[in-house]
């Protein structure tokens, strides 16, 4: 078996020669149709993060072709000879990137994504220019935020198409071989084709009435038509050359030489290396008064583009929250702004398949054969993906309704806390893309006073408020819910986040392997933390007094005769029992507190300094050449202004959250430990979810494990310690003493972490444990009983 395995590799490495060398080669600019293909499928195979896209131009060249080629190779060798690899042809945790025989190829284990490789235990980071590698290099530095999305514009050049195609205009005229009716064109017509053409339809009889405004009337008309299926067709404008031809070839129909050229390489909605829009064409004589010297003009801006404005800026935002239909924002869009502010008997609509007779000469204003693509979940804007500026104007929504409605006339309570706790999801992206530019700008010692100040501020300020308001107006109720809410986000960090990423990796990728090394001492870490946080809770268990209220006998009179049956049985720590918690438990914390921050100090000096050797981070040389000049998407100040106003924000948005949690919490039917473990603890942590399922989709699961350990540790040893802080100097009743159900579950959940996490592989079915393991947790938690006096 191996040595038939050794042939097929050396078949697979003759193969790939004869392509680089045909690679190599490659000048012109258009691309055959074999390699194409191999293009495309590489690309889909490797596709962009979701969260780090550009929008600039660009063009294929060489170096990118050479990339194909090496992607090429690594597909066939994976497919030729999975059965058994020797170690030493594994080049790092689960990653199989061979070498490319050709001297002008370049290692890529993905063609458009960040690659790394480890020979000889050592991980290169190769990276665009030098602030990415060094935000990549933070990724693996303990303590550090672990963030996915590009701080700097990527080269368009070296996109993959599906990223390219994102941000095509819908101004070039390009062949389609395709079907038009798809399930996305006909939900188009379901959304949007229909009431849009139906707009025209009513527009086109107003200006037929006012009879000085036929000519727009016209133009609606057939607008109406190709709004009510766009796809195929395509808007152009005349030009001076076109009316002359018309008059001899009726059925004109034009698309761009270039086009015929490439008909069969050029992607949909996507240019091919040479296709530029159509230039301005010269106007001929005019035939017409000016556009701004007729009547009709101000007619039609007065009647009838008022009302199709109102329509299509419907249209446009409807389509844009969706995301998917973005596709229709743009065709919309363009057609506000440009469309029908041009002379009517400047456009033409036609089919986007025939060829032009000679002499034919247009301008594509709009064409699109697509109303939805899945991939628009990768889209930017300015470096912010378009589901965080989507959600933006929730924050804005949230704390007009939360601090104008007093009274609750316009909104809900529950709709309140609904918005409040949906808007952290966008304020904490905002807050960790500023964290990872200001740290990718900057030396290693300001990076992590950033991570170390700003890594936590999403969780602390929601508990400093709800601890704050519980004090004020009296409600124990909302410490217990901040208690929930800091194991739920040590069972989430520890569980769910390691879980998916197994599962939704493994599902990519067979078996992925990391480093089991720095994974002990993240494991280490774990124990030491929940160690010293559930240690006080302990103590109590061990030396207070049991007291059970609300007992009742059998017979449901509290007679001293008869079986009892307690409802709330805990131990008394209070004011009964001043000389165990004062003297003892008290003094017990604040040593506890002390010791875990040194804990966390003594991990950094472990991992960065005198035992560094365990991650081994080496940016690869020659990699971040002739980038040094990267334009970042935000720079320092800006980031640190984006933080500041982030963090103001999340601290509004946590006091709307706090103050209008009261009507979920008396839920008879829902515990409020669930809801302090799944909605309070999760919804700040989505954005680490993202970045820990992109990196096991790109195969790094090492770095989609540290996502979770890194925010565990950082809950036990800075932010519970910081909650003890502020508690001391400002008593407002947080005593670090959990229920039974909050101790156990993440004893149980750290035994079991460490365990999965010894052998250094991972696997779909070891992800399904840890995540059903979380599931019978939240159920414990949702039928338990609520916590005692809420």
């Amino acid at each position: 078996m191996g040595r038939c395995c050794t042939i097929q590799m050396w078949k697979a490495l003759r193969d790939l020669t004869r392509k680089t060398h045909s690679c190599n080669r490659y000048q012109s600019p258009h691309m055959s149709t074999d390699t194409e293909s191999r293009r495309r499928r590489s690309t889909i195979d490797s596709q962009d993060s979701p969260w780090d896209q550009d929008h600039r131009g660009g063009h294929l060249h060489g170096p990118m072709c050479d990339r194909l080629c090496v992607a090429s190779l690594h597909s066939e060798l994976r497919d030729t000879c999975t059965p058994s690899l020797s170690p030493s042809l594994l080049p790092g945790p689960g990653v199989y990137t061979p070498k490319c025989p050709s001297t002008h190829t370049r290692l890529s284990a993905h063609a458009s994504e960040d690659v790394w490789e480890d020979t000889t235990n050592k991980t290169t980071i190769r990276a665009e220019n030098e602030v990415e590698a060094n935000k990549l290099a933070n990724n693996y530095r303990f303590g550090f935020r672990k963030w996915k999305s590009h701080v700097t514009e990527r080269p368009f050049e070296d996109r993959s198409d599906v990223v390219k195609e994102l941000y095509s205009e819908l101004n070039v005229i390009k062949p389609h071989t395709g079907h038009l009716i798809t399930c996305g064109n006909v939900v188009y017509v379901l959304l949007f084709g229909w009431w849009v053409s139906l707009a025209y339809l009513l527009v086109s009889i107003l200006m037929f009435i006012t009879i000085i405004g036929v000519p727009y009337g016209k133009m609606c008309w057939k607008l109406s038509w190709y709004f009510l299926w766009p796809f195929g067709k395509s808007i152009q404008e005349l030009g001076g050359g076109v009316e002359r031809c018309c008059g001899r070839f009726p059925h004109c129909e034009a698309i761009p030489e270039d086009v015929e050229d490439n008909e069969d390489t050029s992607p949909i909605l996507l240019p091919s290396p040479t296709e530029e829009p159509i230039p301005d064409l010269l106007q001929g004589p005019p035939q017409h008064k000016p556009y701004w010297h007729r009547v009709s003009t101000y007619v039609w801006l007065l009647l009838g583009y008022p009302l199709l404005a109102v329509v299509h800026s419907l249209a446009c935002l409807i389509s844009w929250l969706l995301v998917f239909t973005i596709p229709v924002a743009k065709m919309n869009a363009r057609t506000l702004a440009s469309i029908l502010l041009m002379p009517p008997e400047n456009l033409s609509v036609s089919t986007c398949s025939k060829r032009k007779p000679q002499g034919c000469e247009t301008r594509a204003l709009l064409c699109c054969y697509h109303a939805v693509n899945w991939y628009y979940y990768k889209y930017t804007v300015d470096g912010i993906n378009v589901f965080a500026v989507n959600l933006l104007p929730l924050v804005i929504v949230s704390l007009v309704i939360g601090y104008v409605d007093k009274g609750n006339q316009f909104a809900s309570s529950e709709v309140k806390f609904a918005t409040a706790v949906g808007s952290i999801i966008p304020l904490s992206y905002y807050i960790g893309m500023g964290i990872a530019s200001i740290s990718a700008q900057s030396n290693f010692a300001v990076g992590a006073v950033v991570n170390a100040t700003f890594g936590s501020i999403t969780e602390m300020t929601f508990y400093i408020t709800a601890l704050l308001r519980g004090h004020r107006a009296g409600n124990a109720c909302l410490q217990e819910i901040v208690k929930s809410a800091l194991t739920g986000t040590l069972l989430g960090c520890i569980l769910f986040i390691p879980g998916i990423c197994m599962i939704i990796g493994g599902l990519r990728h067979r078996e992925q392997r990391f480093n089991s090394r720095s994974a002990g001492v993240s494991s280490a870490l774990l124990f030491i933390s929940v160690g010293g946080v559930f240690a006080p809770t302990l103590f109590s268990k061990a030396y207070g007094n049991l007291v059970c209220d609300n007992c009742t006998n059998s017979t449901g009179d509290n007679t001293t005769s008869g079986s009892f049956a307690c409802r709330n049985c805990h131990y008394d720590l209070s004011e009964n029992n001043y000389t165990l918690f004062h003297s003892h438990i008290q003094p017990l914390v604040y040593t506890v507190s002390f010791l875990l921050p040194v804990a966390y100090i003594i991990g950094l000096i472990f991992t960065l300094k005198t035992h560094s050797h365990i991650y081994d981070i080496h940016v690869g040389e020659g990699h971040v050449t002739g980038h040094h000049g990267a334009v970042v998407h935000w720079s320092r100040w800006r980031a640190l202004a984006i933080l500041i106003i982030a963090t103001l924000l999340m601290s509004a948005c946590a006091d709307v959250t706090t103050e209008h949690i009261q009507p979920i919490l008396s839920q008879p039917n829902i515990s409020q430990y669930f809801i302090g473990v799944t909605v309070l603890a999760m919804v700040p942590e989505i954005p680490e979810i993202v970045n820990g399922i992109q990196f096991a989709l790109q195969n790094n699961i090492s770095l989609s494990l540290e996502v979770g350990s890194c925010i565990a540790v950082q809950v036990c040893m800075l932010q519970i310690p910081l909650l003890v802080l502020f508690n001391a100097f400002y008593d407002v009743g947080f005593v670090l003493i959990f229920c039974d159900l909050h101790l156990w579950a993440s004893i149980f959940s750290v035994v079991l972490v460490n365990y999965i996490f010894m052998d250094g592989k991972s696997d779909y079915f070891q992800g399904t444990a840890l995540v059903v393991v979380y599931l019978i947790l939240l159920a414990s938690y949702f039928f338990a009983p609520s916590p005692a006096g809420c």
